[in-house]
């Protein structure tokens, strides 16, 4: 349960995204990062509660001890070398991972198949672009979410790659920057866009290594499928929800997301079912 909910919390990697949403949809209000740690935290609390409801994870807690090492005054020569590993991590990746991606996701943006066959495509003709039609292929998996185009889809799959690379497909699809970009968004397609990526499943680097400490191939598949699915759920309930109250309403999507919302509830008042009977051995024992 741990493995599986820790990546909740936005990392390092996920800074620059918020901060994207932030600029482009909020005008650089502080509030959205902010929030972001908020429905990270909230994410592991219920998902904390609502699992170990199932009969995955019922029963008596394993026993945690975790062993503190001395408080220290951290030394000049501890803080550069954290520095340096961090900022060398970052270095590399963003010279590997990051950069070969983009000048896939690059190519993908500005070559497609025209009538005139396949040839690099003017900034007006992005929508007929390989980039595009790949996108559109998933972007009506998006739309109860409220961003269903294929620029945005196309992001949010990249960012399993890296989370940074969120930030660098939605530059090449829109060349203007960020007030190009918030142009595309509402307040509440951009919150909900923040949300789903905050939620799902992490990048390759984390998933192997949720893999390497689940050491089971289905383990691993669940982790992620729930990572996904809430991250769904969560988007789904906060697009709807929120388009009510904006003048927006959709009263399919709005009656999807009370119930889905119903049934978090349900799983987070419903009473342990352990907790309401002693097993025989533990009867036995007291009635000695």
């Amino acid at each position: 349960m741990t493995i599986m909910t820790t990546t909740f919390i936005p990392c390092g990697a996920k800074v620059p995204f918020i901060s994207m949403v932030a600029g482009a949809v909020f005008d650089g209000s502080a509030w959205v990062a902010t929030s972001a740690y908020f429905v990270g935290m909230a994410a592991i609390f219920v998902s904390g509660i609502m699992l170990k409801k199932t009969k995955l994870f019922s029963g008596d807690p394993a026993p945690f001890v975790m062993e503190l090492p001395a408080y220290h005054m951290p030394t000049a020569g501890n803080v550069l070398r954290s520095m340096w590993e961090c900022g060398w991590s970052f270095i590399k990746k963003a010279g590997t991972i990051i950069l070969l991606s983009t000048i896939v996701i690059w190519f993908m943006t500005y070559f497609g198949f025209t009538s005139e066959g396949f040839r690099m495509l003017a900034e007006e003709e992005m929508d007929q672009s390989l980039l595009a039609a790949a996108g559109s292929a998933i972007a009506w998996i998006f739309i109860p979410l409220g961003w269903g185009n294929w620029q945005a889809a196309v992001a949010s799959i990249t960012g399993l790659v890296a989370k940074e690379n969120i930030v660098g497909t939605m530059g090449i699809p829109y060349p203007g920057g960020w007030p190009e970009s918030g142009a595309n968004f509402s307040m509440a397609e951009g919150y909900s866009f923040l949300v789903f990526n905050l939620l799902c499943a992490p990048c390759f680097a984390a998933i192997s290594a949720i893999k390497r400490e689940m050491n089971h191939t289905k383990w691993t598949w669940f982790a992620i499928s729930y990572q996904c699915g809430l991250a769904y759920v969560a988007a789904l309930m906060v697009y709807q929800i929120s388009s009510a109250f904006t003048g927006h309403l959709n009263v399919a999507g709005l009656f999807a997301a009370i119930v889905l919302l119903g049934g978090m509830l349900y799983m987070l008042f419903r009473p342990y079912k352990e907790a309401t009977r002693l097993p025989r051995k533990m009867k036995l024992k007291m009635a000695k």
